[in-house]
């Protein structure tokens, strides 16, 4: 996938790694703000999603004070090259720099984006690299921000962050059998172990195999495939959060009910 902008045009080197001791230091490590949080009295702490080392801790000094160069980089949905060091979890961010080329998200779209981000947030363990993850998100920043259908830029997303993770099985075979999905045949989807016919005894979201084949090919065209595939990324979702809700999927149910 091309990463929009500067980043594709340019590519940024690849990071740097200098160790002495158990102490490491990373520069140039493409990355974007998840979130961040008051840290002291003018510090913050920032969660960092990058490229090659996945969700950092980073502690952003003085990053509150009037005259610090970071109050204006730090944002969210905007392409960094960030640095840090240190030897616990809790790194030091020694660099940050604005990448650019990526068009910024507008009002409707943004609480997708945070959408995205409490997503990885929530499901990614710190320092576990995911290279084809980070790509996913660029590119679906990069379509909400071009005013695509945002519910298909989700439900891609979603799927996606559960193959990253290793926790979603292959939608396009029957884990009874092994046998190819049927597009005909109605199916529930066990979060554990995939598609199987479904029964009169299921409680989880019937699903045509249409449905799951083209979720596969990422072809949300057909009304019943957006319908099917929301619900059953709903519950797929929910069974990894163990039934926690999403704060942001709140927010949108509460706009839509207003």
């Amino acid at each position: 996938m091309e990463v929009p902008g500067n980043v594709t045009r340019e590519p940024l080197r690849r990071s740097s790694v200098s160790k002495q001791g158990a102490d490491t230091r990373i520069t140039e490590q493409p990355g974007f703000v998840l979130h961040s949080y008051v840290y002291r009295e003018s510090s913050l702490v920032v969660d960092v999603f990058t490229r090659d080392y996945g969700r950092v801790a980073l502690v952003a000094k003085g990053a509150k004070r009037p005259a610090s160069r970071l109050r204006g980089v730090l944002q969210t949905f905007q392409p960094l090259s960030v640095g840090w060091s240190g030897k616990s979890e809790l790194r030091t961010l020694t660099s940050a720099e604005w990448v650019g080329g990526m068009i910024p998200l507008d009002s409707s779209a943004l609480l997708y984006g945070f959408y995205l981000n409490e997503l990885l947030i929530r499901l990614l363990a710190r320092e576990d690299p995911h290279q084809g993850l980070f790509e996913q998100y660029v590119r679906a920043l990069t379509r909400l921000a071009t005013s695509e259908s945002a519910q298909t830029v989700l439900r891609i997303f979603e799927l996606a962050l559960l193959k990253e993770t290793g926790v979603a099985a292959d939608l396009s075979i029957n884990a009874k059998d092994r046998r190819p999905v049927e597009p005909e045949g109605i199916y529930v989807v066990d979060p554990e172990n995939g598609p199987r016919f479904a029964t009169l005894e299921d409680t989880a979201p019937r699903v045509s195999g249409k449905t799951l084949l083209d979720m596969v090919s990422e072809d949300y065209s057909d009304p019943q495939t957006q319908l099917q595939s929301k619900l059953l990324m709903r519950f797929l979702l929910a069974h990894h959060l163990n039934g926690v809700p999403l704060q942001t999927r709140k927010i949108l149910i509460d706009l839509r009910q207003l």
